[in-house]
């Protein structure tokens, strides 16, 4: 029997509070940092509540909010980057999870101005492409929020430089799935790095790996597949935000 509307909310619900204390274990997140949110209508989403331990957190530090950030249902207030995540839900519909965290080894990268926008890793390549980075803004400030929307459009995962990560997918799995790429990602470079660089690939060898991501038909937004920056192909430099 099809689950009811209120059981899958609640279903919903449960998976965020189990994707918290993840990203608490795994230490992307820690004391009241970051926040998720599931879209449950065209016109509203669940999202965490402010000032709550993600790895400690119930279904009742959920609340339910519209587009305007009014809450709908659930008591508090809800994430002060509610404004962040409205933005990224109306300019694209095939967003239905959020997730800004604060992966140490990605966040150290923008506070040492290293671009996490490079061709390197071919699987990130496939499923993340270059990841823009967001020029410093204070944090929960609707410029903040605004900074995100002409990005959104063609990534899927991107930093706020010396913050954290926005990842976004069309279900909760699919975007923790993306700020764990790019937390991982970040340490290999790292490793690079310190053994004596990065290499990055060949321009003829990025055009093949997007010819295998058309191949697989993934969905979501990479950047090399936006015109703004398909002159990698001849060699320049990924779009860096």
């Amino acid at each position: 029997m099809p689950m009811t509307y209120d059981e899958q909310v609640l279903q919903i619900k449960h998976e965020i509070v189990s994707l918290g204390k993840h990203l608490y274990s795994e230490k992307m997140i820690v004391a009241t940092d970051g926040n998720i949110s599931v879209r449950i209508t065209e016109h509203s989403f669940l999202i965490t509540r402010s000032g709550i331990c993600k790895g400690k957190m119930t279904i009742d530090d959920i609340l339910t909010v519209d587009l305007s950030g009014r809450v709908i249902e659930g008591v508090g207030n809800p994430s002060s980057e509610t404004r962040l995540h409205i933005v990224c839900y109306e300019e694209r519909d095939d967003i239905a999870a959020i997730v800004h965290a604060h992966p140490p080894t990605a966040v150290a990268f923008s506070i040492a101005g290293k671009s996490l926008a490079i061709c390197v890793i071919p699987e990130v390549v496939v499923a993340l492409g270059p990841v823009p980075t967001i020029p410093y803004i204070t944090p929960t400030t609707q410029r903040i929020a605004e900074s995100v929307r002409p990005v959104i459009r063609h990534a899927d995962a991107l930093m706020l430089e010396k913050h954290g990560s926005v990842c976004v997918g069309a279900d909760l799995q699919t975007a923790a799935a993306r700020l764990e790429k790019l937390e991982h990602s970040a340490e290999i470079m790292l490793m690079a790095h310190q053994l004596g660089g990065v290499r990055t690939l060949a321009p003829t060898e990025i055009k093949e790996l997007i010819e295998l991501r058309d191949e697989f038909n993934l969905g979501g937004r990479n950047p090399l597949c936006s015109s703004c920056i398909m002159g990698c192909f001849e060699g320049v430099p990924p779009m860096e935000v």
